[in-house]
């Protein structure tokens, strides 16, 4: 098909914006009024939004949103998987308010039995043995990135180009053009050249992965089992069991992060792949919107860590805290309890990820209608479409699929139909909550807006 016309799409976009301009006067006076804010939101990121301004919250319930000016939305963004479960879902609220009233104790440095009950929980559905607490991936990552140098006795991590950690310094690495691992551009002051403490490789090259690992250095492969954040990008057949036998090969760790791939299932893709991964991370979604996170390892990773603690080369009660004194707080631990053991049931996954093919297939048909070169993909109860096709199998080539003035115009013509994708790619997530009539919307939605600029 010929290239998007942008002069099109420019009137388009500006058509967009002067409708959510006026329909959110409310938000935009707020956004105004926040410059004891940085960049007048509580966290920069929230101006990734489109618009020129963010909607503000009044109320969240489920899979709905209503912003401060009146409008309620079906929101696919779920806090970009924080509220994978629902907003304020009924178990975890109850829970939560029992654990600050009438039990009491929100942070007591004491563990409790709703621990115990996550950590066998989590067994189950990720197959680790032995779990510990964190207040998100982030830090549950930075800690085991230092436990897997301790287990091995090797300095270096290995990452893929634009997989998604948190904000691990390690992992904002790309392959350079001589190999070497370099900063993503845009990181945001690393503290040291990335070469000194990660290697890069390119995610679906079994090849790139071995040429770093054969330098003998790598403690551990960090890896989510799909690339997400930068759309999604799938692991070609055979790739995630070569990066077993290859770190099992070179000495090195099998790291994985499923914080965001949760949504393959039950038991994330560790479970529905048969993954064997020696440590695994997981947060946000645990704990229903409650701050949590937790990392796993097998009984051989702990027996390594145990005899370095044993012999006095490394503290980990002491210095090895990660968190602080919140990590495992009893209210995490609850919310966990609840979220994990009432809302994020294999029956509800089995909802979720009925409602993510039926989303998958609508936008599908869409460009296949208009011949749009774009492509989606679906990750159990999460899908998202690409501006490119066929779909990237490289964080790389997912990259430079991004288009700022396409995802500013279908940001804007979504949400001024009230539906919110989340704002820093096209990701759909869906929740316990959510109905085919709200996928239905969406693909009704989608056609329209396309059609409005392929058409």
């Amino acid at each position: 098909m010929p290239p998007i016309d942008r002069s099109r799409l420019t009137d388009l976009i500006a058509a967009e914006q002067e409708v959510y301009t006026a329909a959110h006067p409310r938000s935009r006076e707020l956004f105004a009024q926040g410059s004891n804010l940085f960049g007048r939101v509580p966290m920069t990121w929230m101006n990734k939004w489109t618009g020129g301004f963010p909607l503000y919250l009044d109320h969240a319930r489920g899979n709905r949103i209503s912003d401060v000016d009146g409008h309620t939305y079906v929101d696919f963004a779920l806090g970009d998987t924080g509220a994978f479960a629902g907003h304020s879902p009924r178990p975890t609220v109850e829970a939560v308010a029992r654990r600050m009233g009438d039990l009491g104790g929100i942070t007591t440095m004491l563990p409790s039995a709703d621990a115990q009950w996550v950590g066998a929980e989590l067994t189950a559905r990720f197959r680790m043995p032995l779990w510990s607490f964190t207040l998100s991936a982030t830090d549950a990552n930075r800690w085991a990135v230092r436990l897997a140098r301790l287990a091995t006795g090797k300095p270096k991590i290995l990452v893929f180009g634009y997989c998604y950690h948190g904000s691990v310094d390690e992992t904002f690495a790309i392959p350079g053009p001589d190999g070497k691992a370099q900063s993503r551009p845009g990181n945001v002051a690393p503290p040291v050249p990335l070469d000194l403490t990660t290697r890069a490789a390119t995610w679906n090259d079994l090849a790139s992965v071995e040429r770093e690992l054969a330098h003998g250095d790598v403690a551990a492969i960090l890896t989510e089992p799909a690339l997400t954040n930068i759309g999604i990008v799938l692991p070609e057949p055979g790739f995630m069991e070569g990066l077993r036998e290859l770190a099992t090969r070179y000495g090195a760790l099998l790291m994985i992060d499923e914080t965001h791939t949760f949504s393959a299932g039950w038991g994330g893709a560790t479970a529905a792949w048969n993954l064997e991964p020696d440590i695994f991370v997981i947060g946000k979604s645990i704990g229903g919107g409650i701050p949590c996170g937790a990392y796993g390892i097998t009984n051989e990773v702990a027996a390594a860590i145990t005899s370095h603690t044993d012999a006095g080369d490394a503290d980990i009660v002491d210095v090895g805290g990660v968190g602080g004194t919140l990590a495992g707080n009893a209210l995490s631990t609850a919310a966990m309890r609840a979220t994990l053991g009432e809302v994020l049931t294999p029956t509800a996954f089995e909802h979720m990820i009925d409602l993510a093919t039926a989303f998958t297939e609508g936008v599908q048909a869409t460009l296949d209608e208009f011949d749009v070169p774009w492509s989606v993909s679906q990750l159990g109860a999460r899908s998202e479409y690409r501006f490119a096709s066929p779909a990237p199998r490289t964080g790389e080539e997912a990259a430079i699929a991004h288009d700022d003035d396409i995802d500013a115009y279908m940001h804007l013509a979504t949400c001024n139909r009230g539906l919110l994708m989340t704002p820093f790619h096209n990701m759909a997530l869906m929740c316990p909550d959510t109905t085919r009539a709200d996928v239905d919307r969406h693909t009704e939605v989608f056609r329209e807006v396309v059609g409005a600029l392929h058409g």
